[in-house]
């Protein structure tokens, strides 16, 4: 088990090492390479982080070191966007880079990693079952109810920022807070025994000893490497696009989120490959209601951080952008308000997702909002049996809704019964 985990630590060095010596060295490459450069060694380290938090999960015992370790497994994503926050305090041209990554990763994560989950867990379950015919639905666990109850929450008091153009210092500590509850309500129960592949299994499979000192390296240098690379790789971001001539907000809202989520999305797909579907796709719900709450009530405390008011303000581009992403939480959640996550709601999320990019005008983006609007009044109108329970779901003083606690990749997800 250990040539693997060489091999695997070996690549990711061999991605990480040139920008690391850039960064040492303090040279500024053209920004085209420095992108790529920097790029790398964000999605290597994202790999890195991701194979010691699901190893973590050998040792992890109790809510507190869950917690910890959720927040870590999440650096990938949020050091980038926070440096935007940060340097938007000081400099108003960065606002819209920090709106553009956080609805950049939202709408990555329900538009491709969700419906990918799906449609490839729907394939396997074919082909692994004796019924050869056509399988059109996955079931989730009633305990996910618990996950989508919170994210229904938080999307509904989202469309505060459109509505007011902003994101306030109040509603970002009020999404801090229900991100607390969250984690408070997951660590109610007793971690499970976790089922690792790949190098996660690799690192699980070393001596007590070993595994702790492998894991606690991996976390720390996995981490420093990000740190050091994310304001370099937010740099290059803006300044490749100006050199190749492409959106620099397209940039900023679909590639650095997707170097970053690229771990995620593999592990989850690599899950439902083998037959674990279910447990795959309650990974990224809860990794969406991590992203709806933490990242973006971080935003506004980062923008104070770094000398701006106790409210960042959006333009209206950055409006359309967080209307979108609003509307489309809302819709995927209503979807699949009954526990009931169909083929055709998969590839309607990705349809609607890819349909997008040809969209540039405000209309064109007000009308795709009015499509997700109409889509979730119809979902809510299906499934409207199960709107109070899926609304109560976070407040039930009962721990029988969650049987226990799974850190799986990157993020916590519950496995109900």
């Amino acid at each position: 088990m250990r040539r693997p985990l060489v091999r695997s630590l070996l690549l990711a060095a061999a991605f990480v090492l040139p920008a690391v010596a850039l960064r040492l060295a303090g040279v500024h490459p053209n920004p085209v390479v420095s992108l790529l450069a920097y790029g790398a060694a964000v999605v290597a380290a994202s790999f890195v982080l991701a194979w010691a938090a699901e190893a973590a999960q050998v040792d992890v015992s109790g809510g507190l070191a869950i917690a910890v370790l959720a927040l870590i497994a999440v650096l990938p994503e949020y050091a980038v966007d926070l440096y935007y926050a940060y340097v938007a305090g000081h400099n108003a041209e960065y606002v819209q880079y920090a709106a553009a990554n956080m609805t950049g990763s939202n709408r990555l994560l329900m538009g491709i990693g969700w419906p990918v989950v799906v449609i490839v867990g729907l394939y396997v379950a074919q082909r692994m079952s004796a019924d050869k015919t056509s399988k059109s639905m996955l079931a989730l666990e009633p305990g996910n109810r618990v996950e989508l109850g919170f994210l229904l929450i938080a999307g509904l008091v989202a469309f505060i920022i459109p509505t007011t153009g902003r994101i306030h210092l109040v509603l970002g500590v009020a999404l801090l807070a229900w991100f607390g509850f969250y984690l408070y309500k997951l660590t109610r129960g007793e971690p499970e025994e976790p089922e690792l592949v790949g190098t996660a299994a690799a690192i699980g499979a070393l001596p007590d000893r070993a595994r702790r000192i492998t894991v606690v390296t991996l976390f720390a240098v996995s981490g420093a490497v990000i740190l050091m690379c994310a304001e370099p790789f937010a740099n290059s971001l803006i300044n490749a696009g100006t050199e190749l001539g492409v959106d620099r907000f397209l940039l900023v809202q679909w590639l650095a989120p997707l170097a970053s989520e690229a771990p995620e999305f593999i592990i989850a797909t690599i899950f439902a490959s083998r037959g674990k579907s279910t447990a795959a796709i309650a990974t990224l719900i809860s990794s969406k209601v991590n992203q709806w709450t933490l990242l973006m009530g971080s935003l506004p405390i980062a923008y104070l951080a770094g000398g701006g008011g106790t409210e960042l303000v959006l333009d209206g581009r950055q409006v359309e952008e967080v209307l979108l992403t609003a509307t489309q939480t809302m819709m995927g959640v209503a979807l699949i308000l009954s526990l009931r996550f169909h083929r055709a709601t998969a590839w309607l999320l990705l349809a609607l997702f890819v349909v997008q990019f040809p969209i540039t005008s405000t209309t064109g983006r007000l009308l795709l909002c009015g499509v997700y609007g109409a889509l979730t009044v119809m979902g809510l109108i299906i499934n409207r049996r199960h709107i109070v329970a899926t609304l109560r779901a976070p407040f039930s003083a009962g721990d029988h809704d969650v049987h226990g606690v799974r850190f799986d990749g990157r993020e916590l997800s519950i496995a109900g019964r």
